[in-house]
C-alpha cells in the first residue's frame, strides 16, 4: 500500500514493514536525499525510540532502497512542546562518521541562499526582491556543532503511543541545532505539511520547552536569515509547478518582515 510521505521518494507499507525506494532526481539545494546517511542514522540511533527500526537495505536497478518497521501512528499535528523535547534529546546524541557538515552562521546561510537564488533564473524579478531583503548584521558560526535531523517538518514526525518518532533521515548533518528549530517553526513547512502555520502561542510553547536556552537564543538571532533562506527555497520550488509553494513563499516573506521588525 503506497504511503503519503515526503516529496522526494516512494514509500509503501507491506504489513508491519515499510519499503522506501529512493528516486533518481536533480539535486535539491536545501534537502539532501542520501540513502547512505539514512541507513547510518537509523543504525546509530537504534534503540533510542527516535527512529524506526531498520531491517535491511540495498540497491536494485540503480535505485537504493531500505526496509524498516512500520510505526502505527499519524503525522504530528499538535503539542509543539513535545517536538521541542524530542529535538533537544536528538541534539544531545553523538554524531557518526557519515554525517555531512551543516550550514553554520549567517555568512554560510547567506552563501547558501544566494546559491539557491541562482537556480531561479526564470524568476528574475522575484529573485531581486528577495535579494533586497537580506537581513542586517552577522551571527558567527557555532564552535561546537551537534547531530541534527535536517528536515524535522510535521510530515516527518509520527505521533504514536504518547511519543514521537522522526522519519526520513536522508539529510542528517553535523550542524547548528538552531537549524532544526528553524525548519520545524518555518511557516512554509508548517503550511505545506500540516496545512496551517503555528500560532504565536504554539511557537512560544516550543521555544520554552526546548531544553537549551543557548540554542533558542541562537535561533532568535538567526531567525531573519532562516526565513530569508526559506523564501529563496520556496521560490525555487515554485518554479517547478506546485502552486502551494507560491503560497508558502508569501508566508515566509511575511514572517521574515516580522522578524526584521
Amino acid at each position: 500500500m503506497p504511503l503519503q510521505g515526503g516529496r522526494s521518494n516512494r514509500v509503501w507499507r507491506c504489513g508491519d514493514l515499510v519499503l522506501k525506494l529512493y528516486l533518481s532526481q536533480r539535486s535539491n539545494p536545501l534537502f539532501a536525499n542520501d540513502p547512505n546517511r539514512e541507513v547510518a542514522a537509523l543504525t546509530a540511533l537504534a534503540g533510542t525510540g527516535m527512529v524506526p527500526n531498520l531491517q535491511v537495505s540495498g540497491a536494485f536497478e540503480g535505485h537504493n532502497w531500505l526496509i524498516y518497521g512500520h510505526i502505527f501512528g499519524s503525522p504530528w499535528q499538535q503539542d509543539t512542546g513535545h517536538v521541542a523535547q524530542l529535538l533537544g534529546r536528538l541534539h544531545d546524541q553523538p554524531g557518526f562518521p557519515e554525517l555531512a557538515e551543516g550550514v553554520n552562521g549567517s555568512a554560510a546561510l547567506e552563501a547558501q541562499t544566494l546559491a539557491i537564488l541562482q537556480g531561479c533564473s526564470t524568476r528574475a524579478g522575484r529573485v531581486e526582491q528577495i535579494k533586497s531583503l537580506r537581513p542586517f548584521g552577522q551571527v558567527p558560526p557555532l564552535a561546537q556543532c551537534a547531530l541534527i535531523h535536517g528536515d524535522p517538518v510535521p510530515g516527518n514526525l509520527l505521533a504514536h503511543d504518547g511519543t514521537l518518532t522522526l522519519i526520513d533521515w536522508q539529510c542528517p548533518q553535523l550542524g547548528d541545532p538552531s537549524e532544526d528549530l528553524a525548519l520545524f517553526l518555518s511557516p512554509a513547512m508548517q503550511f505545506l505539511y500540516r496545512g496551517a502555520v503555528l500560532s504565536p502561542q504554539e511557537e512560544e510553547e516550543f521555544l520554552t520547552a526546548y531544553p537549551d536556552p543557548r540554542v533558542v537564543g541562537r535561533y532568535l538571532a538567526l531567525k531573519p536569515w532562516f526565513h530569508w533562506r526559506m523564501s529563496a527555497y520556496c521560490l525555487w520550488r515554485s518554479g517547478r509547478g506546485d502552486p502551494r509553494d507560491s503560497e508558502a513563499l508569501e508566508l515566509e516573506l511575511a514572517a521574515m518582515e516580522a522578524a526584521r521588525g
